[in-house]
């Protein structure tokens, strides 16, 4: 149930006694701002604080238990599904302004860093000590560290480098019921008790509000090789990544672009691409420097396979851009074909890429709905991206049954709905098709145990049980 009635004054008042008055919005024109996400959704929270100091949290959350208020935390909005529109009313806690690095030790490989800390800033003062944390999304220059974890987003090099749940050591969170708590440790290896850490990441601020994260660091490679690969059809470059992945040497980004990303892509920029290409692997390699000739030299014959049109290996940095040229010209192109894009991101099993491109394909083709995909190949993790007039209803209507069979064409395939975007209300209906009744009502009771009374984030990532 939506709550739109303004708050009463003893809570406002309690608001006031916690943040600083300056922090606290309660006007519709101020709050609006903060009812948004990438998805485009939008809803008006009762009132928003924006979160000066980690110490407000805990007496805020406290307050909402409470007082029975939803409680919606978010970063920077940059997420793609919902799960940070506040649209049950309540309270939007912003945790934008908690961006400090605290610590940074190299001798462990680990970094502590408030939630609010943007994934860009992280990077950049990692870089000069030799360091980087793995998770990489598209959204980097501005998502936050705590959405990342909220989300478990990643991003290209999670084909070799792993999610943000392999790469995070320790959290300190505040549980729906008020109570502060640390999980995890500070070393690589630790199996006392449950892993709460793991529980807590990617659960899209649905049981605790993180306050801090420890982070496993990793040494930045010495050198670094980037090819691209032309193929006449989706089932020679499906087959190329399934070579790929089967060799020894794992690559740190493997992307794809299928023939209609390609042709709107070719919009906007020369790509230089055989006139043929049907589809496009973008591949990078690193590791030391006496051995990255001979790591290229393996992923390179890997990917030739049948259908190969081309294969090209930069030799400078400049070349470096220009091959990378084909996927940054993607989303300018998709702007200008559509004037909204449905973007599902959807994972299946690396050996089924071709079957589930060719399915998609099948499919948009039959409900008249033209559909783009692009995404990071080498962990079956594709990006369907649906074209639409949001202004024609029987297109609208067409696309979302085009989508829900795409769904279940990802479960036929024994893939997953959701890769990194998260669940939020876009995919929450779709939740039971994918787990079976036993584990949903597992996961109920674990949202109980650390929300008594279903204040965080209410009506996301979990569909209601029967």
């Amino acid at each position: 149930m939506r709550r739109t009635e303004p708050l009463s004054r003893q809570i406002l008042a309690d608001l006031r006694a916690i943040a600083r008055p300056a922090s606290l919005l309660t006007q519709p024109e101020d709050c609006w701002a903060y009812g948004y996400d990438n998805s485009r959704r939008q809803a008006l929270p009762q009132a928003v604080v924006l979160v000066d100091e980690v110490a407000q949290i805990q007496p805020l959350v406290a307050l909402c238990h409470r007082e029975g208020l939803p409680l919606v935390t978010r970063g920077r909005g940059t997420g793609t599904t919902g799960a940070t529109v506040p649209d049950q009313g309540g309270l939007v806690l912003s945790c934008e302004r908690l961006d400090r690095i605290l610590a940074i030790d190299p001798d462990n490989r680990l970094a502590m860093v408030e939630p609010g800390v943007t994934n860009q800033a992280l990077q950049q003062a990692l870089a000069p000590l030799g360091f980087f944390w793995p998770p990489d999304p598209t959204s980097a220059a501005t998502c936050t560290v705590g959405g990342n974890l909220a989300c478990n987003a990643a991003g290209p090099r999670a084909v070799k480098y792993g999610t943000p749940r392999e790469n995070t050591l320790g959290l300190r969170v505040v549980t729906g019921a008020g109570e502060a708590l640390r999980t995890g440790v500070q070393t690589t290896k630790g199996v006392v008790g449950y892993d709460l850490t793991r529980l807590i990441i990617g659960s899209e601020g649905t049981l605790a509000v993180i306050t801090e994260a420890t982070l496993k660091l990793t040494p930045l490679a010495e050198a670094k090789r980037t090819l691209r690969a032309s193929y006449r059809d989706i089932h020679a470059a499906a087959a190329a990544v399934a070579a790929i992945m089967a060799q020894p040497v794992t690559p740190c980004a493997l992307e794809f672009l299928d023939g209609s990303a390609i042709a709107m892509a070719r919009h906007v920029a020369d790509l230089g691409l055989p006139a043929e290409t049907g589809a496009l692997l973008m591949i990078e390699v690193d590791g030391p420097a006496h051995g990255i000739d001979e790591a290229a030299d393996a992923v390179a014959t890997a990917a030739q396979h049948p259908g190969l049109l081309e294969l090209r290996t930069a030799a400078s940095a400049a070349e470096v851009a220009d091959l990378w040229r084909t996927r940054t010209a993607l989303s300018p192109a998709l702007r200008q074909i559509a004037p909204k894009k449905i973007n599902e991101d959807v994972v299946v099993p690396v050996a089924r890429l071709g079957a589930f491109i060719e399915g998609v394909d099948r499919l948009g083709r039959e409900h008249a709905i033209r559909i783009v995909n692009f995404g990071h190949a080498g962990n079956g993790n594709i990006h369907v991206n649906l074209l639409v007039n949001p202004d024609d209803p029987a297109e609208m209507s067409r696309a979302t049954t085009c989508l829900d069979a795409i769904f279940s064409l990802v479960l036929a395939l024994e893939g997953t709905l959701s890769g990194e975007h998260g669940v939020g209300l876009a995919k929450r209906d779709f939740v039971h098709r994918e787990l079976d009744p036993v584990a949903l009502r597992l996961m109920h009771g674990i949202k109980r145990q650390f929300d008594p009374k279903g204040i965080l984030n209410p009506g996301k990532t979990l569909p209601p049980l029967p």
